[in-house]
């Protein structure tokens, strides 16, 4: 059996879980979301592991990167990270890497950049159920209108994230 390295780290806008297995960055989600358990159930299982408490190097350099990002000297994350998801839930994270620091998107584009322009629910569900928030930047897909719609963290996570980053366009929103 794997194990899923697991520590906490204290941001500025709420408490991180931060997973590693094998050296790679699986976790970095917030603590007190709505689904934890079932992000935390559906990350063991993809590995066949178990969670231990135990600081890592890849852990320790996501510290040090996310605590650069939340002082505003980073805007790219370069961490070895691993996937547990759906082949689906995969390509949508994929497609959510592509969104630039400072720029938002709605899940009606992200439906139409993965070319099932009907998807919008499925996009949205799969959008939610990242288990490396921040690092894959979920907090920059908006609603249709420019609404802050659905975010693990809270809303008031999203909209402090987006602001951190720039996000002129949605500023006026807020």
């Amino acid at each position: 059996m794997k194990t899923v390295y697991r520590q906490y780290y204290k941001s500025p806008f709420g408490i991180l879980v931060l997973g590693s297995v094998d050296g790679k960055l699986c976790i970095c989600d917030w603590k007190n979301r709505k689904n934890r358990e079932k992000i935390d159930k559906r990350v063991l299982t993809f590995f066949k592991a178990e969670f231990k408490q135990r600081k890592t190097p890849v852990l320790e350099l996501a510290q040090k990167q996310l605590d650069e990002y939340f002082e505003a000297k980073r805007i790219d994350f370069e961490l070895p990270i691993v996937l547990a998801g759906s082949k689906f839930q995969i390509e949508i994270w994929t497609l959510l890497r592509e969104i630039p620091f400072g720029k938002t998107t709605t899940y009606k584009k992200l439906s139409m950049k993965y070319g099932k322009p009907a998807a919008i629910r499925a996009v949205a569900n799969a959008n939610g159920a990242n288990a490396l928030s921040i690092i894959i930047p979920c907090h920059r897909v908006v609603g249709s209108n420019g609404s802050l719609v659905g975010y693990a963290g809270g809303l008031s996570a999203k909209k402090k994230l987006l602001f951190l980053e720039g996000s002129q366009s949605q500023l006026t929103l807020f």
